[in-house]
């Protein structure tokens, strides 16, 4: 998040432990509050230090009041706004921080931290559309931040969302390369991902091709091959022409040291994609594993 003065409370390093939901996140954003002296009257300026000392020590009574005094006295700038608003959220009432953040937003439309923090509320008060749309614009605004993204990444879970979510994350391995939480948690969505585009198949279209496949692969993956093969065979009457299938039966036959049926399967598969890199390949292992003529 872009800073605006010479003092930011813990903007100068990223917290490295685990985020596992809002509360915890908006926890760690008390460290991040931004301090722009040249933004406030110098009667004011250590009013507002005094402020943040108490928000980062978790006295909140004595933050609101002296965000609250800085407001009265002149100081109406979105930074002190957001404060506030942090403040509230750390008090659990997400309305009134709510409407700080907003207000924040109002007076400086491309300051992101108040974007995060109200999507943060909004998540917390069950408003995902509300704020799916704040955190969208936080990440259009900071593209790098990676506080930004998991609660994006949040908002998406949570309306089901599952590519937005995986992108969310794919970005989040790009910014942290060596980062192993992101590449869980992409590995995680990716998962859901698969969940959820195999229920869409079963809704939309219940007998169809994919649909039996996706089902032989989950049988297959379990170990349970014969099954896994009928079920193969029921999405190829479906559709003769989808590739992959006959792939995956010659697989299957090639494992069970059944030539004559895997080599069956793989023409069918080259008459389909005789590009197919995958199915020339096995083609030659079937044909190095047949016996040969005495």
């Amino acid at each position: 998040m872009r800073t605006h003065g010479r003092e930011s409370a813990g903007f100068e390093k990223r917290p490295r432990r685990r985020l596992t939901g809002a509360l915890l996140l908006l926890g760690l954003l008390i460290g991040r509050v931004v301090w722009a002296q040249q933004d406030l009257p110098e009667a004011l300026q250590e009013v507002f230090r005094n402020g943040v000392a108490a928000l980062k020590a978790g006295n909140l009574g004595e933050a609101e009041k002296a965000f609250l005094r800085v407001l009265r006295e002149g100081g109406k700038v979105g930074f002190v706004h957001n404060n506030l608003g942090i403040t509230y959220q750390q008090q659990g009432d997400h309305a009134r921080a709510i409407a700080q953040f907003r207000e924040a937003i109002r007076l400086q439309p491309d300051y992101a931290a108040p974007h995060i923090l109200l999507g943060a509320s909004l998540l917390a008060t069950g408003r995902i559309p509300e704020a799916t749309r704040e955190l969208e614009r936080a990440v259009e605004l900071q593209p790098r931040e990676v506080l930004a993204r998991l609660q994006l990444a949040t908002a998406y879970k949570r309306a089901h969302n599952f590519p937005g979510a995986v992108e969310q994350y794919r970005a989040l391995c790009e910014v942290a390369p060596r980062d192993p939480e992101y590449a869980y948690q992409l590995g995680t969505a990716y998962l859901k991902l698969a969940e959820w585009s195999y229920r869409e198949i079963r809704r939309l279209s219940p007998r169809s091709a994919r649909a039996f496949q996706v089902l032989a692969e989950n049988y297959r993956a379990q170990g349970r091959v014969d099954v896994a093969v009928r079920i193969f065979q029921r999405a190829a009457e479906a559709n003769p022409r989808l590739p992959g299938i006959h792939l995956a039966l010659a697989e299957i036959h090639l494992e069970q040291g059944q030539t004559v049926e895997a080599r069956k399967e793989i023409e069918q598969e080259l008459a389909i994609v005789p590009e197919s890199v995958a199915a020339r390949v096995l083609k030659g292992r079937i044909a190095s594993a047949e016996p040969k003529p005495q």
